[in-house]
C-alpha cells in the first residue's frame, strides 16, 4: 500500500508543478504561496475531522511538538523558494532540482538517523544526481 499512496503522491506532485506554473503567472510568488498554503491547511483539517483524530492533540509529545514545527517551518522555507523558482524558471528545470531532495534527504537519513545504505541505493544516488544536472543543462 506505502507504494500505491507513494505513487499517488508522486502524480500529484507533477499537477502541482503544472498548476502551480500556470497560476503564478503576474502573482507574487508569496502571496501565491500563501493561498496554497491556506487550501493545505483546510484540507488536512479537513481530513483530521474527517477521520476523527482532532482528540489526539492531547497525546502529542512535547519532542514531537517541536520537530512537527521545525518541519512545518521547513517546509514553509521549501516551498517559498519554489514558487519563486518556479516564477523565474522552466517547470521542466525546476522540477528536477527541486526533486533532487531524493538525494539530499538520503544524505540526511545516514548522517542524522543513521540508516544504512547499500551498493544498489549508493548507485542509484549516484544515477538521480546524475539525471538532475543532465536534464538542466
Amino acid at each position: 500500500m506505502w507504494f500505491v499512496l507513494a505513487l499517488l503522491s508522486s502524480v500529484f506532485a507533477a499537477a502541482t508543478s503544472i498548476l502551480a506554473k500556470v497560476g503564478i503567472e503576474n502573482v507574487s510568488s508569496n502571496l501565491a504561496t500563501a493561498i496554497r498554503t491556506v487550501v493545505v491547511v483546510i484540507m488536512a483539517w479537513g481530513m483530521v475531522f474527517i477521520t476523527g483524530t482532532q482528540g489526539g492533540i492531547g497525546e502529542i509529545s512535547k519532542k514531537s511538538w517541536i520537530f512537527l514545527i521545525l518541519s512545518g517551518l521547513a517546509t514553509g522555507a521549501s516551498w517559498m523558494c519554489y514558487y519563486k523558482a518556479l516564477q523565474l524558471g522552466d517547470a521542466s528545470k525546476v522540477v528536477p532540482v527541486d526533486k533532487f531532495s531524493i538525494v539530499i534527504t538520503i544524505l540526511f537519513a545516514v548522517i542524522f538517523l543513521h540508516e544504512q545504505l547499500n551498493i544498489k541505493s549508493i548507485i542509484g544516488v549516484l544515477f538521480i544526481t546524475a539525471g538532475t544536472f543532465f536534464m538542466i543543462l
